[in-house]
């Protein structure tokens, strides 16, 4: 049986989560989507998720949520993650860090899809070893799911390509992000896992990384603290659509999907995107 994967990239404030809410629900009907992944951690105000935000894109369209480096900069989503089955935090974070390993979707055909979060090491903050961490938790989620996501949140290209060789064949797709720049190395493993380095962003592309040009510019330039505000011009979903068989558990097929949004979002918030966030770089 072919199931139907679709993994949008980095959701970055309203104008990311405007167009999910616009063009998903279509997208999903007209590309015979079976299971829709998305990454959120950006979601809110630009950095992290709250519940509230994780409710909406369900109602969206979005069957399961990863997060990644920002998973704790809103405090509020620690009881969602605590309690819900279908929202991971980087299963390579600290053991006693609170969230899920893993998160499954029973499919309307009948396969189930489960995904895992990893995060990177190169130019990031502190974390366990992610093989390791995948070999450890990849035993007791075949248990539970028919096909196996990983999303691997990192800033090397080499560290994500170097996870896709080592997961070869033993899960379905290793799909990268957190870079907000999408790659155009998307393939076939030789043992059947489908592979690309970074699915790109889901936000305002008329930006540095979802992020207005000018006081991003201003941050570089001066190394002082200013607000990252999250920009709105030329906005567009980015993402893949993997086709896996659930017998065999290798991919068919995997394609970049590019969706443009119809109209400019003008509104820079909304009541549960809280105030831009002050960074004197990119964290």
């Amino acid at each position: 049986m072919k199931i139907n994967v679709l993994c949008i990239g980095d959701i970055v404030g309203r104008p990311g989560r405007r167009i999910v809410a616009d063009k998903l629900k279509s997208l999903v009907r007209e590309m015979s989507i079976d299971c829709v992944i998305a990454n959120a951690e950006n979601a809110a105000g630009g950095s992290g998720l709250t519940p509230q935000i994780y409710t909406k894109l369900l109602r969206y369209g979005v069957n399961l949520v990863t997060l990644g480096d920002h998973t704790y900069r809103k405090r509020e989503i620690i009881s969602t993650l605590e309690t819900a089955d279908n929202i991971v935090r980087p299963v390579n974070f600290s053991e006693l860090a609170a969230g899920r390993y893993f998160g499954t979707y029973k499919t309307a055909k009948g396969p189930t899809v489960g995904i895992v979060s990893l995060i990177g090491r190169l130019f990031m903050k502190p974390a366990e070893c992610p093989y390791n961490a995948i070999d450890k938790i990849l035993p007791q989620l075949q248990q539970q799911a028919d096909i196996i996501i990983v999303d691997f949140h990192a800033e090397a290209t080499s560290e994500k390509i170097a996870m896709g060789y080592h997961l070869d064949g033993r899960v379905s797709c290793v799909f990268g992000t957190h870079t907000h720049v999408v790659t155009a190395d998307e393939k076939i493993m030789p043992k059947g896992t489908a592979y690309i380095t970074d699915v790109g962003m889901t936000g305002s592309h008329d930006s540095v990384i979802g992020r207005g040009t000018e006081n991003v510019l201003k941050s570089f330039r001066t190394r002082m603290p200013v607000p990252f505000e999250i920009a709105t011009g030329d906005v567009k979903m980015n993402g893949i659509l993997v086709a896996i068989d659930s017998i065999s558990k290798r991919a068919e097929r995997i394609e970049r999907i590019r969706i443009d949004a119809e109209e400019e979002d003008t509104t820079r918030y909304d009541s549960d995107d809280g105030k831009p966030e002050y960074f004197s770089n990119f964290e």
